[in-house]
This record gives C-alpha cells, structure tokens and sequence, in this order.
C-alpha cells in the first residue's frame, strides 16, 4: 500500500431512501464547484443516474463505489483515481446508511463505504413530519455504529422557523451538530419513471436547471465552510490508485492476448476500433470499462443509436450497455440501417458485449417493434421489478469470460425477455432462486446482468483480444 495525499471528503447519507439525499448532494457538488473547487463525484452502488447528474454539478465523470460489485479492497483505489487533481471529493450514499446487500451484513452499504475511506458522514434527515423525535432517531445512526463518524446533520423539508428552533433544541442533546437547514419546497425539476429519475441525457436543459435550484437551496441553507472543514479533517487515505494500465498488467492473462508489438493474431497492426452504444438510450455504464477497453489496446468511439445510421468505420466490437430503450423503441426500430449493420457485425463473428438495454437491442423485437435480430427472443415491459445483486458464474466460454469464472454483477429491470437464456446461457446465477440467464452466440455475449469490469480487468483484455482475431 501507498500512502496518497490527504483528499478532503465527505460521505452524504440518510436514515432512508427518499430523505433527500441526491438533492442535497447534487447542490452541494454544485455550490462547492461554484466557488471554485475542483469536486470529485461519487455515488456508492450501482446507480447510473444519480452519477450523470453529478457530473453536470461539477463537470467531472460521476463514478460508482460498489464494494458488492468491486470488492472492498478496490473501494479506496477507484475513489482515488475519481479524486486525482481534486480539491474536495463528496460521495452520495445509497438507500439507508446501514442497508447493504440483502443477507450479506455491511457489505455494500454506505456505512461500510464510509469506514473503508476514513470519511465523515452528513446524514441528510427528512425532518417534515417530527420535532423532538429527531434527536432520538439522529442518535441512533450516531451509536450504531462507533467506527462510523457522523460529522453533522443537514434537516431537510423544515417547515418554519419555528420547526427549525424545535429541530435544533432536540438536537443540542445529541451533540452533533446541525451544518444545514434546507426548508420545504416542492421538487426542483428532477423527474421519475419507472427505474428513478430520468437520466440526464434525456433532458439536459432541464437537468441544468434542475441542478442550478438544488445548488442555490443548498448553499442557502447549509454551512459550506463547516462542511469543508469537516471534509477537510478526513485524514489520509492509505491505498493504491487505480490505473486502468496497472489494473491490467496485474490481472490473469486473457486466453488469446494480443502480441507485445501490438499486432493481432490476424497481423494487422494497430488498434481495433470498439463502438460504444450511448446518447439518451443507453446511458448506464461505469467509466472505468472505456477506459480497461482503451488500456487493453482498443480505440473507443462512442456512437449514438437514436441518430446514428451506421457504426464507427472500422468498427470490429461492439459494447452496448444499459439505458432505456422501451421508452425510445419507436426510435430505435425505425433506423434500420443501423439495425442491419449491427446485426450484420454480430453475426460475422464479431466480439459484442449487451447489458440490459444492449440485450434488449439485440432481440427480434420490443414490444412488438422490430430490432436488431441478432438474438431468437422477444422483449416486453413488464409490471414486476427485477432489482437486486447477482453471484454469477459464466456458463459458456465468451468474449467476456471462460466457462467457469465467477463475476458478481446488478440487475435492474422492468422487462421481460423470452426465452430468458439461450442453448447457450451466458451466467448461472447462485443463491436463492438459482437459474440461468442470458445468450452466447459466436462473438455475442447479452445478458440482463450489470457487471463493473474493474473487478476483472481480464473481461478487457479478452474482449479486445477478440476484435484482433481474424
């Protein structure tokens, strides 16, 4: 381990999911890059969407911390690569402050994410139906858990002056302080759907907007100098930070890497094109994959399939990550000759890695709208959410991975597709409900399960492997 440079850092929490927490984070990313500071993003667990409207507070690559997905070990080294240059780095809990992974104690939880990092939390408490009652509950995240450092407290939905005084006299008991009172006001243009809030891409304008009102609440209504100073107590971080590089000369070797001058197997020099799907119908992905991809040798171009008639030129892969493409069907079925070129590429052989959405892409059709035919299945929406972490082994040998390698990944999804795997499956899912899931087909990989290939550089190095091979 190496020891870097202090980075001030606060964790955000709350008692429960929908205290407010996104709101005042985002405002405070926002209020602090205001006044000049370089804001380093984070959101602990899979979300994609908070991160995006993270990254317009603060003009940086919102990134994930998901010790289920990663592991605990990497926890520190990704924040670290997030925070290089940084002047101040705020991570965004997720649903209550102790709620991790189901069955698995802390594991994923902010709490843990907290302790992992040396950070302070802020926890963010809904305040609009109690008084005196808040001390009580404030003090019970402040003793759960001695390792857990609640630095201060920011009340939110406060009704009154009145209701602020009652709030704080409780809270005198405690001893914890209040760095923030945020009164009650309707919502500030932030948008939900069936997975959460709408994704910024979809509504960037008003996104800004949105952002601009959660900023001006907040540096209204909270200490930004005793925040900071608090960020600023956090101490050193004793880890590695991560590099895609380093990540990937550390890992297991691929079973078909490229050679050391650069040429494939195919003796055609240079680096292999990959497409990656985005634009407002495919907005999931974490940061960290382009970035494996371009380390592993491969040019990374994004491309948007709303508008985009036909792949990058040279494209010899292809990435399509999560979104939403059941509220763009229409859009997506009436390019077709961007649906003929992707399936053209993927059944040449081509290496194509689907997640979620990029599945649902390639079936025969979505809610009856034709699309790429790539895979023998149908896709509809469904009533029933399919949410939660998956322990995932790979069933077939893929682009992605061997037969037999463990990955631990995310669903999240209001969709169906039948049959929900192929004759060859791309994961067997462990634990309660046990199944298999998902396609392999020639260079094909879909699959409804999210992974974070930080755990496994090797998925990179693979993947870009298959786009040399002849």
């Amino acid at each position: 381990m190496v020891t870097s440079p202090s980075v001030p850092r606060l964790v955000v929490a709350a008692p429960s999911s929908g205290s407010g927490k996104t709101t005042v984070t985002t405002g405070l990313m926002a209020a602090l890059t205001a006044r000049g500071l370089t804001v380093s993003p984070h959101k602990v667990g899979p979300d994609y969407i908070d991160p995006g409207y993270h990254a317009l507070a603060t003009g940086r690559t919102g990134r994930n911390l998901d010790s289920y997905l990663c592991g605990p070990e990497l926890i520190g080294p990704l924040f670290l690569h997030g925070a290089r240059g940084c002047d101040i780095a705020v991570v965004e809990g997720v649903m209550g402050l102790y709620d991790g992974a189901a069955g698995e104690g802390e594991l994923a939880s902010t709490a843990q994410v907290a302790k992992l990092l040396r950070a302070p939390v802020v926890l963010v408490v809904d305040a609009s139906s109690q008084s005196r009652s808040v001390a009580a509950l404030v003090h019970g995240f402040v003793s759960w858990d001695p390792e857990v450092r609640i630095g201060g407290v920011i009340l939110n939905k406060v009704a009154s002056d009145r209701h602020e005084e009652l709030l704080r006299e409780a809270l005198e008991h405690v001893g914890v302080p209040v760095l923030g009172v945020v009164r009650r006001a309707p919502e500030v243009g932030t948008p939900s759907r069936h997975l959460g809030l709408v994704p910024v891409a979809e509504r960037r304008a008003a996104a800004l907007d949105a952002v601009a009102a959660m900023a001006a609440r907040v540096a209204a209504g909270c200490d930004l100098e005793a925040l900071l100073a608090l960020a600023r107590g956090a101490g050193p971080l004793s880890a590695p930070v991560w590099d895609a590089g380093t990540a990937l000369a550390d890992a297991a070797p691929a079973d078909a890497a490229p050679a050391p001058d650069g040429t494939g197997a195919d003796g055609v020099p240079g680096a292999p094109t990959v497409a990656v799907a985005g634009g407002p119908a495919f907005t999931f992905s974490y940061a960290e994959q382009s970035e494996l991809l371009t380390a592993a040798g491969a040019v990374v171009v994004p491309f948007d399939p709303l508008r985009d008639e036909a792949l990058p030129d040279g494209t010899r892969g292809l990435v399509v990550g999560g979104g939403f493409p059941e509220v763009y069907a229409a859009e997506l079925s009436a390019n077709e000759p961007l649906r003929a070129a992707v399936a053209a590429l993927a059944l040449g052989g081509a290496p194509v890695a689907a997640e979620c959405a990029g599945l649902l892409y390639l079936c025969r059709e979505l809610d009856g709208r034709p699309l790429c035919g790539v895979l023998d299945a149908s896709a509809r929406m469904s009533e029933r959410l399919t949410l939660g972490y998956r322990d995932a082994v790979a069933v077939t040998d893929s682009v992605l991975a061997a037969a037999g390698t463990r990955m631990r990944g995310h669903e999240f999804h209001r969709t169906v597709v039948e049959p929900g795997a192929g004759a060859a499956p791309a994961w067997g899912l462990r634990g309660p409900g046990r199944r298999v899931e998902g396609f392999v087909r020639r260079g094909v990989h879909a699959s409804y399960v999210h992974t974070h290939w930080a755990a496994r550089p090797e998925t990179a190095r693979r993947f870009v492997a298959g786009c040399r091979a002849p």
